[in-house]
């Protein structure tokens, strides 16, 4: 195969798993999404694991290069302010390949009110709970008892995501 050809067709095949819009995450036994989640933070927000337990977990995996990642953020603050007190945590797992040195200096400029996660080598690869992550932004709605509900690729819409989040809080 020619080199054109190849990457004609390496493009092809990129393009092609982004496009897929609703992932499942692999059914994890046990606690298995949220111990997926043990991962080292930046950020001005302090991050406990064991918090998690109980709560809805919003978990947003974004990069600072993903344009709809960006513009996602102002959504997620503030779900995380106006849903916060009633149990909800926002957690961004940071894909970015450079890590701790671009993704602390964002979320610290950002002033994220949720934790920004360091993905590691697991999770990029897809040997987490959470499967292959296709394409970016991708969101994992997790319940009180760790099991993942809902996910999907692409920005949310704020009302939609907002009257899911209402449903799981009231459980």
């Amino acid at each position: 195969m020619s080199r054109p050809s190849r990457a004609l067709t390496c493009a092809l095949l990129l393009a092609l798993g982004a496009c897929r819009s609703t992932p499942s995450p692999v059914e994890a036994p046990g606690n298995g999404f949220l111990n997926a989640l043990v991962l080292p933070s930046v950020g001005p927000v302090p991050y406990r694991p064991r918090a998690l337990s109980g709560k809805v977990v919003l978990v947003s995996f974004f990069a600072t290069w993903c344009f709809p990642c960006v513009a996602e953020v102002p959504t997620l603050q503030a779900l995380q302010r106006d849903h916060g007190p009633e149990g909800l945590q926002v957690v961004a797992v940071g894909m970015d390949l450079e890590g701790r040195r671009v993704l602390g200096p964002y979320a610290d400029q950002a002033a994220l009110n949720y934790p920004m996660l360091l993905a590691d080598e697991y999770l990029r690869s897809g040997r987490s709970a959470f499967g292959h992550i296709g394409a970016l932004p991708m969101t994992v709605l997790l319940d009180r008892d760790g099991r993942a509900v809902s996910a999907w690729q692409g920005m949310s819409a704020h009302g939609e995501l907002e009257k899911t989040l209402r449903k799981l809080l009231k459980r």
